[in-house]
C-alpha cells in the first residue's frame, strides 16, 4: 500500500510540475511586450544599445561605467551639431570610419531607426 501511495505521490509532482512548466512558457511567450524604452534606458541597457560597455556619460549620476575604449558623451550637440551626422554614426560608423570597431548598430539590426533617434535625443541631454 505505502508503494502505491509513493507512486502516485510522483506522478503527481510529476505532472504538477509538467502542468506549471507548460503554463509558466505559455505565459511568458504570449505576454505582451513593456512599454517602449527611452532613449536612456536603451543607452544604459544591456540587451538593447549597450552604450556604457565602450562609452561613459559623465553627466548622467545613473550612467555606471568605468568605460574607455570610445570617446565619452560629452558635449553631444557640439560634437555633433546634426543629428543626422550622429545618426550615421550609430547606423553603422564604417560608412565614415572604415577601421572603427564599433558595432553597427542600425545596419546589423540591433536597433531600430526609432530606437537610434530616441538614444540620440537622450544624448543631446549630455
Amino acid at each position: 500500500m505505502k508503494r502505491k501511495y509513493q507512486q502516485a505521490n510522483r506522478v503527481t509532482l510529476i505532472l504538477g510540475t509538467s502542468i506549471f512548466l507548460f503554463t509558466s512558457i505559455v505565459n511568458y511567450a504570449s505576454a505582451a511586450p513593456g512599454p517602449p524604452l527611452t532613449g536612456r534606458e536603451l543607452t544604459h541597457s544591456y540587451d538593447h544599445g549597450n552604450c556604457l560597455a565602450c562609452h561613459s556619460a559623465p553627466a548622467d549620476k545613473k550612467a555606471v561605467t568605468l568605460a574607455n575604449i570610445g570617446p565619452p558623451f560629452i558635449d553631444m550637440k557640439r560634437r555633433f551639431p546634426s543629428k543626422d551626422a550622429l545618426f550615421k554614426q550609430i547606423w553603422d560608423a564604417r560608412d565614415t570610419y572604415p577601421e572603427t570597431i564599433m558595432p553597427p548598430f542600425g545596419a546589423n539590426n540591433i536597433l531600430s531607426e526609432t530606437e537610434i533617434r530616441k538614444i540620440i535625443n537622450y544624448l543631446y541631454t549630455l
